[in-house]
C-alpha cells in the first residue's frame, strides 16, 4: 500500500494506523509536537490555584504550577485541606515567628508591617525555629531581634519565591490533589 498523500509513491509505513510513508509520518509528528508540552499563558486562570501559566498537551491544558487540568473544577469540598505553615513577619524592628493552619485568618488578627516568608510545617517546626534563634528572642514571646543568622534563614526560605501567598496556594493545591 502506498502513502495516501497525492504524488507520493513511497510505500506506507508498515503497522502504522495512518496510511503515510515514514517521511510524511515524521513531518506530521514535527507539526504536532511543536505545539505539545509548550508552556504558555492559560486561556483562563487555574481554578485550583489561580495561576495563569500552563502547559498545552493534545488532551488539553494543565496548570504549570499545580498540575490541575484546566477546565475541570476542583471538588466542592466544604472543608479545605489544612496546610500548617510557619510564618515570618516583620513587626516594627522585630521579627515574629509563628504558626497557623489558616494564615489569612491569623494575619487579620495580627498587626504587622510585612510578610517575610512561609515555611511548611506546624508547631514542631515553629518550636525548632524558636530554639534555633532563641538567643535573639524577646523573653517569653514569639518576637525576635533582627540578626544575620535569622536574616539568612528567611532569605533561604524566600529563594525562588516571588510571593509567599502563591507558595501557600501551591501547597494547598497539592493537598487537594493528594486527596484524590
Amino acid at each position: 500500500m502506498e502513502c495516501a498523500l497525492p504524488g507520493c509513491e513511497v510505500p506506507a509505513e508498515a503497522g502504522s494506523s495512518l496510511q503515510l510513508c515514514t517521511r510524511h509520518l515524521f513531518a506530521a509528528y514535527d507539526q504536532v509536537s511543536g505545539a505539545v508540552g509548550v508552556t504558555d499563558v492559560l486561556p483562563q486562570p487555574c481554578a485550583a490555584c489561580g495561576s495563569r501559566v500552563g502547559v498545552r498537551y493534545p488532551s488539553g491544558w494543565v496548570c504549570a504550577i499545580c498540575d490541575w487540568r484546566v477546565g475541570e473544577m476542583p471538588d466542592d469540598d466544604p472543608v479545605p485541606p489544612r496546610v500548617d505553615i510557619v510564618y515570618y513577619l516583620r513587626v516594627g524592628e522585630t521579627i515574629k515567628i509563628g504558626t497557623s493552619g489558616n494564615p489569612r485568618g491569623r494575619f487579620t488578627q495580627l498587626w504587622h508591617d510585612e510578610l517575610l516568608a512561609f515555611e511548611r510545617g506546624g508547631r514542631p517546626v515553629e518550636q525548632r525555629r524558636h530554639k534555633q534563634f532563641g538567643e535573639f528572642r524577646h523573653a517569653r514571646t514569639e518576637y525576635f531581634a533582627p540578626h544575620p543568622a535569622l536574616d539568612r534563614h528567611i532569605a533561604e526560605l524566600r529563594e525562588g519565591v516571588d510571593d509567599p501567598w502563591q507558595q501557600y496556594s501551591f501547597w494547598v493545591s497539592q493537598a487537594i490533589a493528594l486527596r484524590g
